[in-house]
């Protein structure tokens, strides 16, 4: 077949420009495409075969378009795919998605088509054997910034480009194929012109059309590395904030246990074991929820060693509804403001005081307040503030922690508001959505307890 007609050939070439854009952009859109795309080195055979499904079904019927509506040439893409096919999944993928969209052609009487697509899938199966995967993934379709940054490389460092070699190689091959189409028009469809300028612009079509599918799946690429990153930076983020620990409950901890061996050895004893419970606690792998039953089991060993310290100073009281204790909260968010309580507002006063904890639902948001009748916090000093808000000074480090948490963990879901009366007191209140699903059974019930 011949296409000498001007116009009809720079139609074509747009065209095509426009549908390897439209086919790329919406295989990137459907997850499982992205999902089986993205998993690179670890994709299976058969998962391999999904892609190249996926990529040469629509590229077939577009074949078989062209053999049917009379000047619809750019729905032919089968040469630019079977580059793609061969340059990012290798031989096999190229092999089959090649011959599958050289079918249509051959029932149409164009028996080279087969073994054109099969040559074309050898060569560049073979290239992606000798270069790194990011030197396919960055091939870019920008034909003059790629010869303009080759230029200058070059002159600084002469090497050849990998780059500029498969802009190379994909436009001789098209051009080859257009040489052979032209020879054998009947047996064998490829576009070209006898006219060297239009010849010239098919050839340097082909690797624009290969490179937009490239450029589109690799921002998917780097979208999902860059969430990949965000999300272990997340983990890491917050597994630090969760084993935070103050040195100085653990230096005044060991403290009580010196000064208790020789007098009382087995409560030591015991305040050693609670020590451990909470190390361990601290230094094993935690889920980023556990259940809020979980979590009050944690700060009663924290309680258990205050009150040790503290003695008769030190009064905690619990309020918890019993319907909140299989929900999930951040795991470990109680300790600091149970810590924060006890050091600003009960130990300056010479008396000591009472912390409270409390729990309930309102409507779909779980609330826990930690109250102290401390000394509170004096006039001037930022007492109420959003989850997503700074954390300003003098909002102290344990809850600096929470907010922080809970902002990475919810966004502008939950709230964390602190209330503060100077000479009576300071209460923080955590305010969090509960989400279907999201409740455990409680291993046991616990009534309400004041200690």
């Amino acid at each position: 077949m011949q296409a000498n007609d001007s116009k009809l050939i720079l139609v074509t070439l747009l065209v095509k420009l426009g549908v390897a854009a439209a086919v790329a952009s919406s295989l990137a859109r459907s997850t499982r495409f992205k999902r089986l795309l993205l998993r690179g080195a670890e994709r299976t055979r058969s998962e391999t075969l999904k892609l190249v499904a996926w990529i040469s079904i629509p590229l077939t019927l577009g074949v078989w378009v062209r053999e049917r509506v009379p000047n619809f040439l750019a729905a032919d893409l089968s040469f630019e795919a079977t580059v793609l096919l061969g340059l990012l999944f290798g031989p096999t993928a190229a092999f089959v998605g090649g011959a599958a969209m050289a079918l249509p052609a051959v029932l149409h009487r164009e028996y080279f088509a087969l073994a054109v697509n099969l040559a074309v899938a050898a060569i560049f199966s073979n290239y992606r054997q000798f270069v790194d995967e990011e030197d396919v993934w960055s091939f870019s379709p920008l034909i003059d910034l790629s010869i303009y940054r080759w230029i200058r490389r070059t002159v600084k460092w002469p090497h050849l480009d990998r780059q500029i070699f498969l802009l190379v190689l994909i436009m001789a091959v098209q051009l080859l194929l257009g040489f052979v189409s032209s020879l054998y028009s009947v047996r064998y469809f490829e576009l070209y012109s006898r006219r060297w300028p239009l010849e010239l612009a098919i050839c340097a079509c082909a690797p624009v059309v290969v490179g937009i599918p490239l450029k589109i799946w690799n921002a998917v690429r780097i979208e999902s590395k860059l969430e990949e990153q965000s999300r272990l930076l997340l983990e890491a983020r917050l597994d630090a904030l969760q084993r935070q620990i103050n040195p100085h409950f653990l230096f005044n901890t060991l403290n009580s246990i010196a000064s208790l061996v020789r007098s009382r050895p087995d409560l030591a004893r015991e305040l050693i074991v609670k020590l451990g419970n909470i190390l361990r606690a601290l230094l094993r792998e935690r889920d980023a929820f556990v259940p809020l039953e979980e979590e009050l089991a944690f700060t009663d060993d924290y309680l258990d060693i205050e009150v040790v310290r503290f003695g008769d100073k030190l009064r905690v009281v619990k309020e918890i509804a019993d319907e909140t204790m299989g929900f999930v909260v951040p795991s470990m968010v109680l300790q600091p403001l149970i810590e924060n309580s006890i050091k600003h507002g009960l130990e300056p006063r010479i008396s000591g005081g009472t912390v409270t904890l409390r729990s309930r639902l309102e409507g779909d948001q779980l609330v826990i307040e930690v109250e102290d009748d401390g000394v509170g916090i004096e006039p001037g000093r930022s007492v109420t503030e959003p989850v997503s808000g700074l954390v300003r000074e003098g909002s102290g480090i344990g809850l600096q922690n929470v907010r922080e948490r809970m902002h990475v963990l919810y966004g502008d879901d939950a709230q964390v508001q602190m209330v503060s009366r100077p000479g009576r007191g300071t209460k923080v209140r955590l305010s969090m959505p509960v989400h279907a699903g999201e409740r455990e059974e409680p291993r046991h019930m616990r009534p309400a307890v004041a200690r």
